[in-house]
């Protein structure tokens, strides 16, 4: 096996392009082609980044350069393309979510485990420093009893977000609205460092926009672990504000908004906790991707795309695998339920 994992992306659409940029980047990856049924999108995205277009699905499989695939196509459509990629041998990297139902999820990752290639969905927040300076910190006890874990998103999307589309904003092919597109990092966050829920009691509605789904949602859950939070995601806040997650303790809490850390305090502090604030708090937080869909840090993504080249270079396990990207699908899918039916739900064990 070369040095380089050769890459194709299936979708040409707006992330399409960020996966391109990143993946030529790289040092252990390189862009082979790009597929899209719309001829034309494939062209213009492959002229920019020098590779191959095709409008042929079989034909892109075929070739036996692309080892992996990232997929950036509508939300519903991912176990589609991502059931024949793995019958063809390619490693996956699929764009948020990983599917829209737990179905379709545990479908996918039936194929990959099946056909023997590793699958990564994207939550590219993960790979963040402060992130993984919070999950240490909460593996280390800083915490002490975790008492709240809670997630805001106080967002923004125009009309023109949704009405520029065919798929957004429909359960289709959204599969949700700003809890399953937008605050999804978010709740991959809760359960990755606050473990997994009990149980939630939500309410969404559609407050501002002509939409099948939810542009607000509010939920209050009760964690395994015995801690209660609170979730607030919504689209319709103009003009848009940083998303934040606080998550506090018995002896310890810890605030992020976007993904820099604005509170870290402890009742036992350690020598290096003001060098961890300096580094990672740099001062005023900007509203990113709460005004502007496309305004995202190309970091996380670089630092995924590159996990999962390397596992598959060295045969290993990515950081983050598909049973992990079930569990956030698992808890958007039990506060829908909740809010669809009005009462609490409870997760299984």
């Amino acid at each position: 096996m070369s040095a380089k994992v050769g890459f194709g992306i299936i979708g040409a659409g707006m992330i399409a392009a960020l996966h391109a940029r990143v993946i030529g980047e790289l040092s252990n990856a390189y862009l082979v082609g790009v597929y899209d049924a719309r001829s034309d999108a494939a062209k213009k995205l492959a002229d920019q980044f020098h590779c191959k277009a095709y409008d042929s699905f079989d034909e892109f499989l075929a070739n036996k350069d692309i080892e992996a695939v990232t997929i950036a196509v509508p939300s519903g459509m991912h176990g589609a393309v991502a059931i024949p990629a793995a019958k063809a041998g390619k490693h996956i990297l699929c764009e948020k979510p990983l599917e829209i139902t737990l179905e379709k999820v545990d479908a996918v990752i039936q194929a990959c485990d099946e056909n023997h290639v590793l699958l990564s969905p994207v939550f590219q927040t993960r790979f963040s420093r402060p992130v993984q300076m919070v999950k240490e910190a909460m593996q280390a006890g800083r915490f002490g009893r975790m008492v709240l874990a809670s997630a805001q998103m106080r967002w923004f999307r125009d009309t023109a977000y949704y009405s520029g589309s065919s798929w957004r904003g429909t359960w289709k092919l959204d599969g949700g609205g700003a809890l399953m597109n937008q605050a999804i990092h978010m709740m991959d966050l809760l359960l990755y460092i606050n473990g997994a829920p009990g149980e939630v009691f939500a309410f969404s509605g559609t407050l501002t926009h002509s939409i099948e789904v939810e542009d607000n949602l509010c939920a209050a859950v009760k964690y395994r672990n015995g801690s209660f939070g609170t979730i607030e995601v919504s689209t319709s806040c103009a003009p848009g504000f940083p998303r934040r997650l606080e998550f506090s303790g018995s002896t310890g809490t810890v605030a992020f908004e976007e993904d820099n850390i604005t509170r870290w305090e402890f009742a036992n502090p350690l020598p290096e906790d003001e060098a961890i604030m300096n580094e990672l708090s740099p001062g005023k937080t900007n509203a990113a991707g709460g005004r502007a869909p496309m305004n995202i840090n190309k970091d996380g993504h670089a630092r995924q795309i590159e996990d999962l080249a390397n596992a598959i270079l060295h045969g290993r396990r990515p950081f983050l695998d598909g049973r992990e990207g079930r569990r956030a699908i698992e808890f958007i899918c039990g506060i829908y339920e909740s809010a669809r039916t009005g009462k609490p739900f409870y997760f299984e064990r």
